[in-house]
């Protein structure tokens, strides 16, 4: 049975104090998690980053019960020094430092043993990684508490509690597999996910990952009522945490309480300043009211939120220009009106280059499904053909990412046929993205 290893990192994309772009997700997958299995060792990897550093029970049990640790301290995140010290405080021996060439590591941790790496020198740095964890397997001291403190009593761990520690993560292990599998199967798949959810328990003797992955899940099959009565049952510091109330956000506004979803975005806003996620999601609450107002005849209604909507969504792309998905709705909206925006023709340029370098460099679904929907207005049949090709194999197991796409390009289709053009072109794009969710939302076999 191999021994675990804790992996103190940071998740996604993020600058360091020097505002170098950091790919922390690349650097596990390239160089971290090889190099532990390299070390006949099983990576586990901390996620309540994810959550906004919510420390609770399964993570100080993760701390202090995983044989070895591996603490990367790139890009000073908070997070980590706070895990790294307590993992320190419990634990003599067996904690690997590192941190990504170039970093520059504050003055108390500047004297541990630390390793630099780099995802250029992948195979190089997997090799010296892997040959610090197997020097870690001698016991020797690397905690500079137990260094100085010669005569600090050391912690005896009771071994039927590792037992029982590796239980539970197997136990999340297998319970993340089965919510992926949930997921795969569309909207058939609530149900199973709900089971999984009666399973676990108290959320907060669950660790915080697990209790996203059920929360995210049930996005991904568009439960959204069940999402907003999961959001009631967390614990206090995961109901404040600002990940979990922006998709409680998306959740209200799609389960028909746009009210209670817009004062939940407007107060996140207020909080922490306008973003591309928690304007892009509000930005929805407006353009759903829009569509809503045009159906009912309601012309003034109408044009009050799509200026509501352009204004939000564009607010949220000013706030990063390095994520396009608020740009492309901004531009959108911007021509749906009786006389188009004529800042779209300014605008459009950069959503195209900031989508353009994002697919570049790891494109998801919604990087070329902005393409595809620049191409659409640009009235580029070809282009947007072949940007349709690259994002249907990515498109994952969320119904409501082909769907949205559709009904971004209706909206563009009927205000383009109200002018006069053929968009016949358009509308098979359209039930091409339809027919895609339709079968997703369907039980396999049917």
């Amino acid at each position: 049975m191999r021994p675990l290893c804790f992996v103190l990192m940071p998740f996604g994309k993020k600058k360091d104090p020097s505002g170098k772009l950091r790919d922390f997700d690349a650097a596990y997958q390239k160089v971290i998690a090889p190099a532990i299995e390299a070390a006949e060792m099983e990576p586990v990897r901390a996620d309540e980053e994810l959550v906004g550093g919510w420390i609770h029970k399964p993570m100080f049990e993760r701390l202090m019960l995983c044989d070895y640790a591996v603490a990367d301290l790139t890009g000073e995140n908070p997070n980590v020094f706070y895990e790294l010290g307590i993992r320190h405080a419990l634990r003599p021996y067996s904690t690997v430092v590192i941190f990504q060439e170039g970093s520059v590591l504050p003055f108390d941790v500047a004297p541990l043993r630390g390793i630099p790496y780099g995802q250029k020198t992948a195979a190089r740095s997997i090799e010296l990684l892997t040959e610090r964890l197997m020097e870690a397997r001698k016991c020797v001291d690397d905690s500079p508490v137990y260094n100085f403190l010669v005569d600090l009593p050391r912690p005896q761990l009771d071994h039927s509690k590792t037992d029982v520690f590796r239980a539970l993560v197997e136990h999340s292990r297998k319970m993340r597999q089965q919510l992926s599998d949930a997921t795969a199967k569309g909207a058939a798949g609530l149900e199973e996910i709900l089971a999984i959810r009666k399973t676990v328990g108290n959320l907060a003797d669950v660790e915080a990952g697990v209790v996203m992955a059920i929360f995210l899940s049930l996005r991904a099959v568009e439960g959204f009522a069940e999402m907003v009565k999961f959001f009631d049952e967390l614990p206090l510091p995961l109901q404040r945490n600002r990940m979990m109330r922006e998709q409680l956000g998306l959740a209200l506004n799609r389960s028909g309480r746009s009210s209670d979803a817009e004062k939940v975005l407007k107060e996140l806003i207020e909080e922490f300043g306008a973003s591309p996620e928690m304007n892009g999601i509000l930005g929805r609450v407006y353009k759903d009211r829009y569509n809503a107002a045009l159906a009912a005849g309601d012309a003034t209604m109408a044009r009050g939120c799509l200026k509501r909507a352009i204004d939000c969504y564009l607010a949220g792309f000013e706030a990063d220009w390095r994520d396009a998905y608020p740009g492309v709705n901004a531009v959108t909206l911007m021509e749906l009106g009786a006389i188009p925006d004529p800042r779209q023709a300014a605008i459009l340029p950069v959503v195209r280059y900031s989508a353009s370098r994002k697919a570049a460099a790891s494109a998801d679904y919604w990087d070329h499904a902005t393409l595809l929907e620049l191409d659409v207005l640009a009235g580029d049949e070809e282009s947007a053909q072949s940007h349709l090709a690259d994002a249907l194999p990515l498109v994952g197991d969320e119904i409501f990412r082909p769907r949205t796409t559709a009904d971004n390009l209706k909206m563009i289709r009927r205000n383009r046929e109200r002018l006069g053009p053929e968009c016949k072109w358009i509308e098979e794009i359209e039930n091409q993205l339809y027919g895609l969710a339709d079968r997703m939302a369907k039980p396999k076999g049917d």
